[in-house]
């Protein structure tokens, strides 16, 4: 109950602010915005949702070499708090002064204190999410039939976050942008709170592991310096990257970016296939992981256009207009998550309904009907474009039904790979390995992002390619889905008796 809530609110925050941010920063000065062009947009937005996904990764580390998982969360939480309310309280005072709208909102009041936001946001998601779902697993013991139960009712507080915060925090985004994002750290708040007056039902879990003899202490007090010496100068890196970000190519930067990225995942893989000690069967497997790094880095590239040019394309191209009320655009982000709740149960009983019938998919399969999936909903979106660049507005059913699509897909996709590589991992690289499947993640994250700029439809020219530009992403994914599906058969011998 503890985890749930507390997990129910940090998704709250998340997607609540998610929600928003690629419309507040395209939104006009005089609308309370940033006024960043799509292209600015569409990177910072990447270069976010790209940092939340690879902060996991020292995240975890710090969890379990210094402070534990439950320290690790509340700080976290903590951190994102101050991320959110740092976005959103300058603005506030701003707005209630009666000063919004003017040049004097991008003059060293809004600006810094947004780009400081986020960075509070990502290093305290970073500190949180790996965690806090670490501290499920050690509530069951490690064969419990209880454990895959505990983590589908914490899988349900996730999206049941998720569909609530867009919906909550773009009503209030009508009235000012900041409210919502004032809402969202809110929402953190409030899970704080729980997790504080609820935590004597995590005793003895998530604990720091306490050094046991004179050499482990001074080696954990050395490690808690380091610690602070590398937090501190990344705080301050990213703070300056961030605040120079708009003075350079936040393109360049994103592109850079993407670039570092792809060279150490081919790097690690590199030396854990040569260097890492491993027998013939372990390095096939390995390989598998590195083969499924770069399918998931591209289906994630898609999906998470949804906060991105999706969500722009229900601000600007689609009829939101109902019985004389306006549907604010960051309601259309609760669909995928009201689609999760819905079908996550049948798409359980159907893999385990093909099994006993011996007729389910291998999970390279499934990884490639992810892809199709995907495909097909934006082929979806591409007859929407059309109708946009004719000038009309599309109706909301065209976003609805791509999202379903999408939903398909990630239910194909995301859960198979976090099993597969729990199940292919060597165990003194499974956390290693977890890490790099976030980091497929980040990766199709910041690619997400440099596509919606060119996806957004925010000039004419930009309007008239719409359409291209969306078949060129089902030509993509749709290709690498058949791609994989034509290895699907090489990869499951590469797997061993791993299905």
């Amino acid at each position: 109950m503890t985890l749930f809530f507390t997990e129910m609110w940090e998704r709250f925050s998340y997607y609540g602010m998610r929600a928003l941010l690629i419309l507040f920063m395209t939104a006009p000065i005089a609308a309370g915005g940033l006024g960043f062009d799509d292209q600015t947009s569409g990177a910072i937005y990447g270069l976010y949702s790209m940092g939340v996904y690879l902060l996991a990764l020292p995240g975890g580390w710090i969890a379990d070499r210094l402070i534990g998982l439950k320290k690790s969360v509340w700080i976290g939480g903590i951190i994102i708090t101050t991320g959110h309310f740092t976005m959103a309280l300058p603005g506030l005072f701003h707005w209630l002064s009666g000063n919004e709208g003017t040049a004097n909102q991008l003059s060293g009041i809004d600006l810094p204190s947004f780009f400081l936001g986020l960075v509070l946001i990502v290093l305290g998601t970073g500190l949180l999410k790996p965690n806090i779902s670490s501290i499920v697993g050690q509530l069951y013991p490690e064969n419990s039939s209880k454990r895959d139960a505990g983590f589908s009712i914490f899988y349900m507080g996730i999206n049941l976050g998720a569909f609530l915060a867009p919906i909550a925090c773009s009503t209030l985004a009508v009235y000012n942008w900041h409210l919502g994002f004032g809402l969202a750290g809110f929402g953190m708040l409030m899970g704080l709170v729980q997790y504080k007056l609820t935590g004597g039902y995590l005793k003895g879990i998530g604990e720091a592991v306490l050094p046991q003899d004179p050499g482990e202490k001074a080696a954990q007090k050395r490690a808690f310096k380091g610690m602070w010496l590398i937090l501190g100068l990344t705080f301050v890196l990213v703070v300056l990257f961030f605040l120079q970000i708009i003075r350079l190519d936040p393109v360049a930067i994103a592109e850079v970016s993407n670039t570092v990225i792809a060279i150490v995942a081919l790097l690690y893989f590199g030396y854990v296939l040569l260097f890492g000690g491993l027998d013939a069967e372990q390095k096939k497997k390995v390989l598998v992981i590195m083969i499924l790094f770069v399918f998931s880095a591209i289906f994630w590239s898609g999906f998470e256009q949804a906060g991105s040019s999706l969500n722009l394309f229900a601000e600007r191209f689609t009829d939101r207009m109902m019985l004389g009320w306006e549907i604010p655009a960051g309601y259309f982000q609760s669909v995928n998550s009201i689609f999760i709740i819905i079908f996550a149960p049948f798409f359980g009983a159907m893999w385990v309904g093909l099994a006993r019938k011996k007729m389910e998919p291998s999970s390279p399969l499934k990884f490639s009907f992810g892809l199709i999936l995907l495909g097909i909903g934006f082929l979806v979106m591409y007859f929407a474009a059309k109708i946009a660049a004719s000038g009309d507005l599309a109706a909301p059913t065209w976003l609805v039904i791509t999202y379903l699509f999408h939903t398909f897909g990630e239910l194909s996709l995301s859960p198979v790979g976090l099993s597969l590589t729990t199940k292919l991992a060597p165990k003194k690289f499974a956390g290693q390995m977890m890490g790099m499947w976030f980091l497929s993640i980040a990766m199709g994250n910041l690619v997400a992002g440099r596509i919606a700029g060119s996806a957004s439809g925010g000039t004419s020219e930009a309007l008239a390619e719409m359409p291209q530009q969306y078949l060129l992403i089902v030509y993509t994914v749709v290709g690498a889905g058949l791609v994989l599906m034509v290895l699907s058969g090489p990869i499951r011998k590469l797997m061993g008796k791993v299905r």
